[in-house]
Order: structure tokens, then sequence, then C-alpha cells
């Protein structure tokens, strides 16, 4: 029981940090013209990248911050303030992570840093140190999952919600970063002046 709930809390911040809607114009943008079987490589390798990367950072994170002597609540502040200049910009100004294509669209720009980026990577390593290794990972893998569902399934859902359907989705889940960001910086500092 525990463990289920520590992998729903997980869950919820890291879905909304990745982003799947959000994503899905830039993803449909740069492989556009492509085949169904380049765009599935595409998918694939840009699903395998974020994984690795976010596991790798989350693995050795900690071990870098004792290292040189930070803080988790030192992170939470930092990581904060940054997904809340993420949020911020993907709100006032969306389409800026936008790039050309290449032969490894999906490692870069796509697996990392677009999929993996900064908001994802803030996000598991704090909530690691919340719930543990197990629920993190988990929750990880259930939005890589949603991720790739997503991109396979981009030319039916654009035709359903249309580019701008997953445009306003992608601000909502902007907004609900900002608060996510917020609510990091707030426990990071409570946490400091407690300890």
């Amino acid at each position: 029981m525990e463990l289920w709930k520590s992998f729903l809390f997980s869950f919820i911040p890291i879905m909304v940090a990745l982003d799947a809607f959000g994503t899905l114009p830039i993803f449909v943008g740069m492989t556009e013209g492509f085949d169904q079987r380049e765009r599935m490589t595409v998918v694939r390798q840009s699903i395998i990248t974020a994984f690795l990367v976010t596991v790798g950072f989350v693995l050795v994170g900690r071990a870098v911050f004792t290292a040189l002597g930070i803080l988790v609540e030192d992170f939470m502040i930092a990581g904060g303030v940054i997904l809340l200049i993420i949020a911020t910009v993907d709100i006032v100004r969306p389409g800026e992570r936008r790039n050309s294509p290449g032969a490894t669209l999906g490692v870069v720009p796509l697996g990392t840093p677009i999929i993996a980026g900064p908001a994802v990577l803030t996000t598991t390593l704090v909530l690691q140190g919340s719930h543990g290794y197990l629920p993190v990972l988990f929750s990880l893998i259930a939005n890589l999952l949603i991720c790739w569902l997503v991109f396979a399934q981009s030319g039916r859902i654009i035709a359903v919600v249309g580019i701008n359907g997953s445009r306003a989705f992608a601000k909502v889940a902007s907004l609900i970063l900002a608060a996510f960001a917020v609510k990091m910086i707030r426990t990071g500092v409570m946490k400091l002046i407690a300890g």
C-alpha cells in the first residue's frame, strides 16, 4: 500500500515534468515527412535515451552532490527555480525548444534535452529523495510508456485534438509545473530553516 501511494505521488509530478502532450507538436514538426517506420525508429531512440539519461542521473546524482557538499535542500531550491523558469518560458514563449531534425534526432534533441530535460531530471532526483528509488523508477517507466504511446499515435492524436488542443494542454501542464516548482522551493527553504 505504501509503495502504491509513493508511486502515485511520484507519477503525477513526473508526468507533468515530462509533458508528453506538450512535446507532441515538437515531435510532429521534427518528424514531418518521415514514413511510419522512420517515425517509430525516432520514438524508440528517444524513449530509450530519455530512460537511460534519467536513471543515470538519479543513480549518480546524489553521489556527486555528496562529493560537492550540496544538500538535497539546496538542489530542491535550485531545481525549483529552474523548473519555474522553464514553466514560465513555456507559458510566455511556446515553441522555443524547436530544433532542426538530424540523423540522431531520437537521441538529441528529442531523447535529451526535450524529453529528459532539466524538469524531468530535477523532479526525479527530488522525488527519489522523498519516495525512494523503486516508486520513482516505476513512475518514470510508466510515464515513458505513455510518452511512447503518445508519440507512436501522434497522427491520430493530432487529428482528434489538433495542434491547438495539444498546445492548450501544454499550457495547463506548464502551470502545474510552475506550482510544483514553487512547492519545491518552499519545501527546500522550510527544511533549511528547520535543520
